[in-house]
């Protein structure tokens, strides 16, 4: 295994991913996240495998979001992409594991893809505000936070993923599972919303100085800043949006964004 699949890899998760966003039917929406989150573990054990070769693997990747307007539109080419990476494929048990799991993928995009009924019109990318309640200034004031910390979530799930592919220590593995998994449910909800907006869009890049850390306690105090700053962004949000559904969502998030900052102590306590 080599880190032109496990780049593949990185691109399938935000293909699906990105998917389950921008559709709206709960039901498909739903599996597809299922689906993204098997590819993310697809992503670890593939992770786990180049290093135990004693060879290494980074976050580049060359995948566009394209803008689609229909669930088949969205579906043809996800499922030419899971295609393509199972025809790479070799023996291992850990690629007879992916090709089960994509296989099935494809059966499930092949059945929604029989009815037409399931050919909706996707509105993820039309930059028209479904959020009614919102007046100009909120909506402004909450795409700028959406994409910041879209960006920033998605930022995180892959920068502790690289740390927890690499400690030896049981407790900032589990630290670092925490802390990827609530940075999935929060990439989760804002890209969402996002999506409710018209402006579903991938995060940028992330460049390797990002997530080879060289000073982890350094890491987690910058990091214990953004965590600060983000619960600020939140509160000013949650006072300002005249939307008390919205309003209490982020103050939600910000208690969330406070325990964050627990976890990450225990880190500089190692």
């Amino acid at each position: 295994m080599n880190n032109e699949l496990y780049k593949k890899k990185h691109e399938l998760w935000l293909q699906i991913l990105f998917a389950s966003f921008a559709i709206d039917d709960e039901a498909i929406k739903s599996r597809l996240y299922d689906f993204s989150q098997i590819e993310f573990r697809h992503m670890k054990w593939v992770a786990q495998a180049i290093l135990q070769n004693g060879a290494e693997y980074n976050y580049d990747r060359d995948m566009i979001l394209y803008k689609r307007k229909s669930v088949f539109e969205v579906l043809r080419p996800l499922k030419e992409s899971i295609l393509q990476l199972i025809a790479l494929y070799g023996d291992a048990p850990l690629y007879e594991r992916m090709h089960s799991d994509e296989s099935y993928f494809v059966e499930y995009i092949d059945m929604l893809l029989a009815d037409e009924k399931n050919d909706n019109p996707v509105e993820a990318f039309n930059m028209q505000n479904r959020l009614k309640s919102l007046d100009t200034a909120s909506q402004m004031s909450l795409t700028m936070f959406l994409f910041e910390e879209s960006y920033k979530e998605y930022e995180l799930i892959l920068v502790y993923a690289y740390m927890q592919n690499r400690t030896q220590s049981v407790m900032e593995y589990d630290v670092f599972q925490d802390l990827i998994d609530e940075s999935h449910f929060h990439l989760k909800s804002f890209c969402n919303m996002m999506a409710k907006l018209g402006i579903l869009a991938l995060p940028r890049e992330l460049h390797e100085r990002t997530y080879k850390i060289e000073d982890l306690k350094k890491f987690i105090q910058d990091g214990i800043a953004e965590e600060e700053a983000a619960k600020e962004m939140c509160r000013e949000l949650s006072s300002s949006i005249e939307d008390e559904e919205l309003s209490k969502f982020f103050d939600f998030i910000n208690n969330q964004e406070s325990y964050h900052i627990e976890l990450m102590k225990r880190l500089l306590d190692v």
